[in-house]
C-alpha cells in the first residue's frame, strides 16, 4: 500500500514538473524583448517617459505582423488621420473625379484657417487658384491643416460632413474595426475658430484609431496607391513655384534619410501629435525586396517636445529589429519542387516572409501551399500568401490520362473516316450495278454484290467503334 502511494505521488509530481516546464518553454518561446530595451541596445538615449503606448511593424507585401505590443490600444492618431484624407483624394482621381491638376480656388475661411496660430498649416490666399498635387505636397510634408480641408471640399463639392462619413465608411471596408473619425485633419473641430464645421458631427470629438488599424489604412494606401510615397519622402520642397505664393516646405519626419535621425529605406509616411495623443509615427521603409511599415502611438508627454524626436528613435530600432530578424523573398520557384518529402508542381513563383537565417517549413493543404512562418495577419481581412500547387504524381497521371484521351479521339476520328470511305466505296458500286445495263449480268452482280458487302462492312465497323472503339 505504501509502495502505490509513493509512485502516486511521483507521478503526481513528474506531471507538475511536466505542466511548469512547458508553460516556461511556451512563455520563452513567445517571449520578445521590450520595445524600451530594443531602443536602448540600439544606441539611442531614451527612458520610461517616453516610451510607446502602443506600436506594430507589418510586411507590406503580406500584411504580417513582425511586432506588436498592444497594438489595439485605441488612441487619438492626430495628424496621422491625414493619410486616410489622402486615400479618399486618390480615389478620387481614381474615379476620375479629379486630377492632379485640378485647381482648388481658396476661398476666405482656408485663408482664415491658415493663420490659425495653433494649427499645422501652410499659407493659403482667398482667391488664389492651388492644384490637388501641391495641396497633397502642403498635407503630407507639412502637415498642413487647411491643405486637407480643401483637399476634402474638392472632392465633396465643399460638404465637409460628407468627406468625414466617407473617412468612416472607407475605414469600414478596410477593416479598421476600432477608428472612428470626427474630421479629416487630425485637429478637433473646435480648435478651427468656427472656419471648419462638419454638420451633425461632434465639434470636440478627436479622432480614434488603433495601431493595429492604421498599419491596416497604410497597408492598403501603399497597396493601392504606391506613388503615396512620392508625397510622403521629400523632406523640403516646394509648391507654386513660379508664382508669387510659392513656398517651401518642410518635412516633420526625421527619419527620412538625410534628416535627424535619418534612416536608410524610409521615404514616408506621417508624423502626428497632440495634446491627448502625444506624439505619434507612422512609417515605412523599404530595402531590396522587403518593405515595412510600423506604427507607433504615444510617445511621451505633449508638454515634452523632447518625444517629437523620441518617437523616431523608437521608430528606427524596432525598424532594424524587424529587418534584421525577417525578409520578404522567393521560397519556391514555378515547377517541379520536393515540399514534405512530397514532389510537388506550383504553377508560380512563391514569395513569402522568412526568418532569416531559417530554412522555410511549408503546409499543403488541398491545392493550396503556405509558408508556416507562425506570423499572424495584421486583419482577417487580408489573406496570408499562398500558392496553387498539383502532386507531381497525380499531374503526370494527368497528363498521361490527357494524352491518352487525346489519342483515342484522334483514333476515332481518323477510324470514323476510314468507316466513312468504306461506305462510300459500297455506295459507289451499288451505283455501278445499276449503270452498266449493257454488261454481262454476271459483272452486274459481281458489283452489286461487292458494293452491298462493303456498305454493310462500313456500317458494321462504325456501330463496333462507337460500342467499343476505334478498331484501327
Amino acid at each position: 500500500m505504501k509502495k502505490k502511494n509513493i509512485l502516486l505521488r511521483i507521478c503526481a509530481l513528474i506531471v507538475i514538473i511536466g505542466y511548469f516546464s512547458g508553460l516556461f518553454a511556451t512563455s520563452k518561446a513567445y517571449a520578445k524583448e521590450d520595445i524600451l530595451t530594443i531602443t536602448q541596445n540600439a544606441g539611442y538615449q531614451t527612458n520610461e517617459l517616453y516610451k510607446p503606448r502602443s506600436s506594430i511593424v507589418i510586411e507590406a507585401q503580406t500584411g504580417q505582423v513582425l511586432w506588436e505590443d498592444n497594438p489595439d490600444l485605441k488612441w487619438n492618431p492626430a495628424s496621422i488621420a491625414k493619410l486616410m484624407s489622402a486615400y479618399l483624394v486618390f480615389d478620387a482621381i481614381k474615379q476620375d473625379k479629379i486630377t492632379l491638376n485640378t485647381l482648388v480656388k481658396a476661398t476666405d475661411s482656408d485663408q482664415a484657417i491658415s493663420q490659425i496660430y495653433e494649427l499645422s498649416n501652410n499659407n493659403i490666399v482667398s482667391g488664389v487658384e492651388y492644384p490637388i498635387k501641391d495641396l497633397l505636397y502642403a498635407t503630407l510634408v507639412q502637415s498642413s491643416n487647411v491643405a486637407t480641408v480643401m483637399l476634402g471640399n474638392a472632392v465633396t463639392a465643399h460638404d465637409e460632413a460628407k468627406f468625414v462619413h466617407m473617412m468612416n465608411d472607407k475605414a469600414k471596408e478596410l477593416g479598421m474595426t476600432n477608428s472612428t473619425f470626427y474630421n479629416a485633419s487630425g485637429a478637433e473641430t473646435g480648435s478651427f475658430n468656427g472656419y471648419y464645421k462638419p454638420e451633425g458631427i461632434n465639434q470636440s470629438a478627436d479622432n480614434i484609431s488603433t495601431a493595429r488599424d492604421l498599419a491596416i489604412l497604410a497597408y492598403h494606401l501603399l497597396k493601392d496607391y504606391p506613388d503615396t510615397v512620392t508625397y510622403t519622402s521629400p523632406t523640403q520642397i516646394t509648391i507654386m513655384e513660379n508664382t508669387p505664393y510659392a513656398e517651401v516646405l518642410e518635412n516633420h519626419n526625421y527619419s527620412l534619410p538625410g534628416l535627424a535621425y535619418g534612416y536608410e529605406g524610409a521615404d514616408g509616411l506621417k508624423t502626428g501629435s497632440s495634446p491627448t495623443g502625444g506624439f505619434n509615427y507612422a512609417a515605412t521603409a523599404n530595402r531590396g525586396n522587403t518593405r515595412l511599415i510600423e506604427i507607433i502611438l504615444g510617445v511621451g508627454d505633449w508638454e515634452d517636445q523632447e518625444g517629437e524626436l523620441q518617437r523616431h528613435a523608437f521608430g528606427n530600432a524596432i525598424f532594424d529589429y524587424s529587418f534584421a530578424s525577417y525578409e520578404y523573398k522567393k521560397v519556391l520557384s514555378k515547377g517541379d519542387n520536393t515540399v514534405n518529402e512530397e514532389k510537388i508542381t506550383l504553377d508560380q513563383d512563391f514569395y513569402d516572409v522568412v526568418q532569416k537565417n531559417l530554412e522555410p517549413t511549408f503546409a499543403l493543404s488541398a491545392d493550396k501551399l503556405t509558408v508556416d512562418n507562425g506570423l499572424p495577419q495584421v486583419s482577417s481581412t487580408i489573406a496570408a500568401p499562398s500558392v496553387n500547387f498539383k502532386y507531381a504524381k497525380k499531374l503526370k497521371a494527368l497528363q498521361q490520362s490527357a494524352l491518352l484521351k487525346t489519342g483515342k479521339k484522334k483514333n476515332k476520328l481518323s477510324t470514323f473516316f476510314v468507316n466513312g470511305l468504306i461506305i462510300i466505296f459500297g455506295l459507289l458500286f451499288i451505283a455501278l450495278s445499276k449503270l452498266l445495263k449493257k454488261a454481262p449480268s454476271k459483272k452486274i452482280r459481281l458489283f452489286f454484290t461487292l458494293g452491298t458487302v462493303l456498305t454493310l462492312v462500313g456500317i458494321g465497323l462504325s456501330i463496333y467503334t462507337i460500342i467499343v472503339g476505334p478498331w484501327i
